[in-house]
């Protein structure tokens, strides 16, 4: 089952509102690993709030996100 687009952009900036800009990463890795387990269809909707959350910081930084830069090294 995957995600509904308007369900992606949501939880997208939900993430980035509490998480930070550093939740993007968290997405890839754990769609990766979901990926690596065998479970793909999991996989295929972890990148689509990933790709959500990467569509709302480039279309609007300051939407949702706390942190900043330093967060996102930080993150890394």
């Amino acid at each position: 089952m995957t995600l509904q687009h308007t369900e992606s952009n949501k939880l997208a900036r939900s993430l980035l509102a509490k998480q930070g800009i550093g939740a993007i990463w968290r997405l890839y890795e754990a769609a990766a690993a979901a990926h690596r387990a065998g479970f793909h269809l999991s996989a295929a909707d972890l990148i689509e709030v990933a790709e959500a959350a990467e569509r709302a910081w480039i279309s609007d930084g300051k939407c949702c996100l706390k942190g900043g830069f330093a967060e996102l090294i930080a993150a890394l």
